[in-house]
């Protein structure tokens, strides 16, 4: 087919994410990709600003990963999972375990962010269950938060301002306590801030198996950072009440703000940790959830506490090879460098859109940029003009952010904090 005919067929017959069959949002064909720069179908080069949704850490069409899945692909690229086992799952369980918070010593491997989170909540119902304390069922978390869209995460996703609100009457109902106020670098403290957090889990924590959170980025929900400190409380309140902490690090593992895993900012240990997106690199789709010994062990302590999930394609070998591919080239790169370096330029580089009538805020953390509009942007403008502009940025709701890939180098990064400058601008003015 040619592009035109490409974009024709797809746009008559195929679903993208979050859009309609009736009045889809315009898709590009993509020819390829490499580095940081995406080739269309129509010979466009544009300069990727979401590293494929916040997983192509390395960019696109790395050889190290590349010769990853190529190896890998000469000896088996999938296996089933029960009663087997390889080297590819091993050895990225032990970089898992060795690089994450001392107590976590089990992995289950997963197809999906989403499914991830799925397991997650399981292991903490089945925890409890197995304690003989059925009656600790419900999960706690904040506003503003995002967990996937499969219906266990939906549940635990913003009621009303998320995604999912009209399968409310639907959904197992849990509970919610407001959301963290945003933090900047330098804010001190507000003691009050926990309150409503507190209040809830004094109140409910009989009934309570876990708390679920994203550590200080939540993500989808409209890229808040929130501080440390809170995250602090979190873990002191469930230890106080014998409630689970999961921490949801789908998005911001890796690097991406600023620590390997957000967690460290305060300091913590989750009892569970669910790990997807920039796991294999951005190169196929691949979670692990990770936990303690105590949950692990206590799911069995009745005697029959087998975890109840085993998906199809778990530990694929193919993806847990390029996976362990990519871990090694983060752990020898001066990662933390670099990421600073694009925080620090992004800073600068986005900070003269706060002066505009219709920008809310400008936020920066890590690798991640955020211009926030006070309204809504009319996707059906601002994506082709991004487009025109040279750059792959995927605005939504109020937001108009950039995740980079690490690589970025520093004139490719002016490209894309120019482009949002340029569309704001454009916007304000009309």
């Amino acid at each position: 087919m040619t592009p035109e005919q490409l974009i024709a067929y797809d746009k008559d017959h195929i679903w993208h994410p979050y859009t309609s069959m009736q009045r889809p949002i315009p898709a590009y064909a993509v020819a390829s990709a490499s580095g940081v720069e995406i080739t269309l179908e129509t010979g466009e080069v544009l300069v990727d600003g979401t590293s494929s949704w916040w997983t192509a850490l390395h960019g696109y069409n790395h050889p190290a990963l590349n010769a990853a899945a190529t190896e890998q692909l000469g000896k088996m690229s999938h296996i089933m999972f029960g009663g087997l086992t390889h080297a590819p799952a091993v050895n990225l369980a032990k970089q898992l375990i060795d690089m994450t918070a001392d107590n976590l010593q089990h992995v289950f491997f997963a197809d999906s962010g989403s499914v991830g989170v799925e397991v997650s909540i399981k292991m903490a119902l089945q925890y409890w269950i197995a304690q003989g304390r059925s009656e600790k069922h419900k999960l706690l978390t904040v506003r503003s938060g995002y967990h996937g869209d499969t219906f266990a995460a939906m549940s635990v996703c913003d009621p009303v301002n998320g995604m999912h609100d009209m399968f409310t009457g639907v959904l197992v109902k849990h509970l919610f306590a407001e959301a963290p106020p945003i933090h900047k670098a330098g804010d001190d403290w507000n003691p009050s801030d926990i309150n409503s957090f507190k209040a809830m889990i004094t109140q409910h924590h009989a009934e309570v198996a876990a708390v679920i959170l994203e550590p200080i980025v939540q993500n989808a929900g409209g890229i808040r950072f929130y501080h440390p400190e809170y995250l602090r409380q979190v873990r002191a309140l469930c230890d106080e009440f014998d409630v689970l902490l999961i921490l949801d690090e789908i998005a911001t593992g890796f690097g991406r703000t600023g620590k390997m895993f957000a967690y460290e900012h305060a300091d913590i240990q989750p009892d569970i940790l669910v790990l997807g997106k920039a796991l294999t690199g951005g190169y196929m789709t691949l979670s692990a959830v990770l936990t303690s010994r105590e949950v692990a062990h206590g799911i069995g302590s009745d005697g029959q506490g087998v975890l109840m999930h085993g998906p199809t394609f778990m530990a694929n070998p193919l993806a847990c090879a390029v996976s362990v591919k990519s871990i090694e080239l983060l752990l020898a790169s001066n990662w933390q460098t670099r990421v600073s370096n694009i925080e620090q330029q992004m800073t600068a580089e986005l900070e003269p859109c706060r002066s505009l009538s219709i920008v809310a805020d400008v936020r920066t953390k890590g690798a991640i940029g955020v211009v926030e509009l006070k309204e809504p942007v009319d996707s059906f403008w601002i994506q082709p003009r991004l487009v025109e502009l040279g750059v792959w940025i995927r605005p939504f709701g109020k937001l108009v952010y950039i995740m980079p890939p690490f690589i970025i180098e520093p004139t490719e990064l002016s490209k894309l904090t120019a482009a949002i400058c340029t569309v704001v601008s454009e916007m304000n003015a009309h």
